[in-house]
């Protein structure tokens, strides 16, 4: 596996701990904006729910989806019990801590199993089944509680004390540098929930908000590209534009615009510069939410402000947007003088993609109108890195168009990750085949670099078309 793919793997692991159970940080997150002492509507009695929330439900949750996702049901109950540890052993929020116990609970419990299969004798397995993970659960969770809980929360505090002063003395800015270029190589979700949402967390329990939930999130630079497509673009890139807009500033998948740069990595530098603006603008004004926007759409970002931090918010996503859409025109214009036809947009996509992936994935991965083997696949699967935003849109649209076309087949969406081992079919991005590959070795692979460009599943149905006629 290559560096990238590696990289994006252990980042799609973190981000894959914490996507499952957005759903309870934004209900901790409402709960905060509106109960709290400074909430829009305080509440002495409901303001309750909110430390308990994040000091145990939270952190919980995430132990036990790390330790689902390293061994299933027995595995999450261990992490889950792994992760107590760290959280009574320390005085900070266990976010950190959770991602490291969850998976390790699971991974020694998965290694026990594996050393008494076999040897067990009959009638004793439920006994050494019970046992075994209830004393190695609290074995580990005296470990976390003596050890690993202190030593995470003194780093915690650490990166909560170097994120303040970075915010202090104005440097916060230049971590779109870093930022923007990741996301683009699809580690945003990892950024933004494995690296961000910790320290945000630590900074709301002691500030009330955090600039940190804005950071990655932010709609405004990503806006700004799409705009410029729009008014300043040719073919197929201007004419998708419109709609990939309101997916992403009003449904928050950011993935929709990572193709539209792609096509012209000088666009690099409008995100950035985008993105720089607009973080220098939530420091000079104090902008911060209650909880993580996600997904980054603008409904999501204001559903997150605290009381009287939605001027700030909306001034540094504006500001994002203006500065990415005036260095965005500018490339796009002059880039767009030698785009000839309509299909330029797909073939700078492809050919972007094959730069950008490490290893020869696509040699293994086939085109929509290749049919792998004699049979309509009983299920097809869209994955993208977190399983959540635009994979869901690629099922939705193959769906529809399977209908139409009269044809039955099952079409679901996941994370990369866990792509189900009976999937037939698999479509996704040029730069996740290979973990995909791995994952379902089997599986005819597809990619697909903009999951809203119907062109691929029309050859993809007709070519389906084309063998099941051949067959009657």
């Amino acid at each position: 596996m290559g560096t990238k793919a590696g990289i994006q793997k252990f980042g799609g692991f973190l981000a894959g701990m914490v996507m499952p159970n957005i759903g309870a940080f934004i209900a901790w997150g409402l709960l905060t904006a509106l109960f709290i002492p400074t909430g829009w509507i305080p509440n002495e009695s409901l303001n309750k729910l909110v430390s308990p929330m994040i000091t145990y439900l939270l952190p919980l949750l995430i132990g036990y989806t790390g330790g689902n996702m390293v061994y299933g049901k027995r595995g999450a109950v261990v992490g889950a019990i792994a992760t107590m540890g760290v959280i009574i052993g320390s005085s900070v929020t266990m976010f950190l801590g959770a991602m490291i116990m969850g998976p390790l609970g699971a991974y020694l419990i998965k290694k026990f199993d594996g050393v008494v299969e076999g040897k067990v004798k009959a009638g004793f397995e439920m006994l050494v089944s019970t046992f075994s993970a209830g004393i190695l659960g609290a074995l580990i969770s005296v470990l976390g509680f003596l050890a690993i809980g202190p030593a995470v929360g003194g780093m915690t505090t650490a990166l909560g004390n170097a994120a303040q002063w970075i915010t202090s003395v104005k440097l916060l800015p230049l971590i779109a540098v870093l930022v923007e270029p990741g996301k683009i190589l699809f580690l945003n979700n990892a950024i933004n929930h494995g690296i961000f949402d910790p320290v945000g967390i630590s900074q709301v329990k002691e500030f009330g908000k955090s600039i940190f939930f804005l950071l990655e999130t932010d709609p405004g630079p990503g806006l700004g590209v799409l705009l410029a497509y729009w008014m300043f673009g040719k073919g197929n890139a201007k004419s998708s534009a419109p709609g990939a807009m309101i997916i992403h500033f009003f449904g928050g998948i950011h993935e929709i615009y990572f193709p539209y740069i792609l096509m012209n990595p000088l666009l690099l530098i409008s995100v950035i510069l985008g993105g720089m603006s607009a973080d220098f603008v939530f420091v000079i004004t104090g902008a911060g939410l209650v909880a993580s926007p996600s997904p980054g759409s603008i409904i999501a970002e204001i559903a997150m402000c605290p009381k009287g931090g939605l001027l700030p918010v909306l001034a540094g996503i504006t500001t994002g947007a203006v500065v990415s859409f005036l260095v965005s025109a500018a490339i796009v214009k002059r880039s767009g003088a030698g785009e000839k036809d309509d299909g330029s947009f797909a073939q700078a996509q492809a050919a972007v993609g094959n730069m950008k992936a490490e290893s020869k994935q696509s040699a293994a991965a086939r085109p929509a109108g290749q049919i792998v083997s004699g049979e309509i696949p009983s299920l097809i699967i869209f994955a993208c890195d977190a399983g959540m935003g635009s994979s869901a849109m690629g099922e939705t649209i193959l769906k529809k168009k399977l209908k139409d076309a009269g044809l039955d087949i099952a079409v679901h969406h996941a994370p990369v990750s866990e792509i189900p081992a009976d999937a037939k079919v698999v479509f996704t991005q040029e730069s996740l085949a290979e973990r995909a590959r791995g994952v379902v070795p089997n599986a005819q692979i597809i990619t697909v670099n903009n999951f809203l460009d119907s062109a691929a599943y029309d050859q993809y149905i007709s070519a389906l078309k084309g063998r099941s006629q051949s067959k009657s």
